[in-house]
């Protein structure tokens, strides 16, 4: 891949460079070999004898060709799904494709034609120079990969309708160039841009006339205002010829022009895909709200789920992904999407590969906004629920009975529910924050377990419900230490009222009962003296936020 982006650059590198030394370059060399083979100008001109750069530069690319060919043969390629690793069937398969092109490319004119010293020799090297531009075909080749972003699409468009300015320019100039000799009048542009720049030509110094870099400069400009249709005519074509060349510019110009402007519009399109369907989406909810007169709370809750649910997926239904999928990759993905479930429960340790991916395909994501209602008193247990993220309050009669966090499970325990009769909740389950909850259907795990005996005794054994929302037991854990950040926050932000229970023999005095470390309880009995968790405080401090150090007493 590091040798395609060099190869690359190279030949982007010949692209801009050929072009330019054939049409500028090449009659500078003329004159300049002129001179030194002439007696009298020899000596004069001996100060401008040097190796000239590019000339390095370009033998330094020709040698980067030619390994490129080198390394062609022994590179492997793909054919009907396989990799071909066979070296016979890669050097034929390279010489049936890119071979010429990447051969005509690569011969180093410079070097075969080295030392013949005329003019005509060097007209036909800048000529078959430009044979090199035929790699730029294995470059559009490859550019087809990019052809998904919208950004590489518009740098590219852009970049080629640069470099055809940049051809066009240099013919243009080699058009004046040839022309100019064999004219009567002086009418040609270089003629008026001599005349503006002050700087004539004269028929006995060849190495009169503007610069090089204001002839480029100003050839360029024409070529940039033909190709946009904008032109100003303060350069102007005068000969046939010259007029000519325009009219051609003036249509690819049209083409090009057409082609960049109907991929923006692509792209913008692109671009605007999202937002448009957001806001189609959200109308449709409106209407439905409005038709069928849902109450505020309702359509409130229904508008925030909505809207939680686009930003966190940015409106792409995972499951359609999936489905689009084979199966065997399907439980792949699912298998990285539920790592660390599977890692972080001690349930399923141990369980075989093929095991775990079956249960990964099993488990489906929800997503919940804070304030949003999981399970309902009365709801039917059908599946098992593992929080990924988040924290959620379990409710019985608006009593707050315990809070979960980040790797709790509720729902019904596996190990006491019938296989024939769904149980019901008793309780509320309610979102604190944010929450990623995955869910597993009863049914399918009694499958699984069926269908892995040696797995099934290892995960009855091991496998605890947090909170089993049909019988109201709460797992006894080993008391933490610390609360989490997530936890402390929400629950300061809500207020320490979550249950509260006035005393009978003394109206100044609230009992409150801290809902994580109610959690972490090792016993729950029915002495409110004996629970883990419980602080008197006065009416004063109940409007106080409520902090470690009063239950430390």
């Amino acid at each position: 891949a590091v040798w395609d982006w060099v190869i690359l650059l190279l030949v982007l590198y010949t692209a801009v460079f050929t072009p330019y030394a054939a049409a500028f370059l090449l009659k500078e060399d003329e004159i300049r070999m002129k001179l030194n083979m002439a007696p009298g100008s020899r000596n004069t001109n001996a100060d401008t004898i040097r190796i000239d750069p590019l000339v390095i530069v370009d033998l330094m690319v020709d040698l980067m060709f030619i390994a490129d060919i080198l390394i062609n043969f022994r590179t492997t390629y793909v054919e009907n799904g396989e990799v071909v690793s066979d070296q016979q069937k890669i050097a034929v398969n390279y010489v049936k494709g890119w071979f010429v092109i990447d051969a005509i490319a690569a011969i180093p004119f410079d070097l075969l034609l080295f030392g013949s010293g005329t003019s005509d020799t060097m007209t036909v090297t800048g000529v078959l120079k430009t044979a090199r531009l035929l790699r730029l075909l294995r470059v559009i080749r490859r550019i087809e990969a990019f052809a998904e972003y919208g950004s590489a699409v518009l740098l590219l468009l852009m970049v080629t309708f640069t470099l055809i300015g940049h051809w066009l320019a240099c013919i243009f100039y080699a058009i004046a160039t040839m022309e100019r000799p064999q004219l009567h009048a002086p009418i040609s542009w270089l003629d008026g841009l001599a005349n503006q720049t002050e700087m004539y030509f004269y028929a006995n110094d060849s190495m009169s006339g503007p610069t090089i870099r204001s002839k480029y400069i100003t050839a360029l400009y024409f070529t940039f205002t033909i190709l946009t249709s904008i032109g100003f005519g303060n350069v102007a074509p005068n000969t046939n010829m010259e007029k000519i060349f325009s009219i051609f510019a003036m249509m690819l110009g049209s083409l090009l022009s057409a082609a960049i402007f109907g991929n923006v519009s692509s792209i913008m399109l692109r671009v605007y895909q999202g937002s448009d369907e957001y806001h189609e989406k959200v109308q449709s909810v409106k209407e439905f709200v409005n038709f069928h007169h849902i109450p505020k709370t309702l359509a409130s809750r229904l508008q925030e789920s909505f809207q939680h649910a686009w930003t966190y997926t940015n409106g792409i239904d995972m499951n359609n992904v999936l489905k689009g999928f084979p199966e065997c990759l399907q439980a792949d993905i699912c298998l990285h999407l539920n790592r660390n479930l599977l890692q972080n429960c001690n349930a399923f340790k141990g369980a075989s590969p093929g095991c775990l991916r079956v249960l990964s395909t099993k488990f489906k994501s929800t997503h919940a906004p804070p304030g949003d209602t999981l399970v309902h008193p009365g709801d039917l247990l059908t599946a098992l629920y593992f929080i990924a993220r988040g924290s959620i309050e379990i409710l019985k009669d608006d009593t707050v009975m315990a809070i979960l966090g980040k790797d709790d499970i509720f729902g019904e325990d596996i190990k006491c529910s019938s296989s024939t009769q769904m149980g019901q909740s008793m309780y509320c389950v309610r979102a604190l924050s944010y929450c990623d909850i995955n869910k597993i259907d009863l049914l399918d795990l009694r499958e699984i377990l069926q269908t892995y005996p040696e797995f099934a005794e290892s995960f009855l054994n091991k496998f605890q419900v947090t909170f089993n929302l049909r019988k109201g037991t709460l797992l006894q854990l080993r008391a933490k230490l610390k609360m989490d950040d997530e936890t402390l926050r929400f629950i300061r932000q809500r207020r320490p009222r979550l249950q509260c229970k006035r005393r009978t023999l003394d109206s100044e005095c609230y009992l409150f009962i801290h809902p994580y470390l109610l959690l972490s309880a090792p016993s729950l009995g029915n002495d409110e003296d004996e629970r883990v968790g419980i602080v008197e405080l006065s009416v004063d401090k109940a409007t106080e936020d409520v902090t470690e150090e009063d239950f430390s007493t």
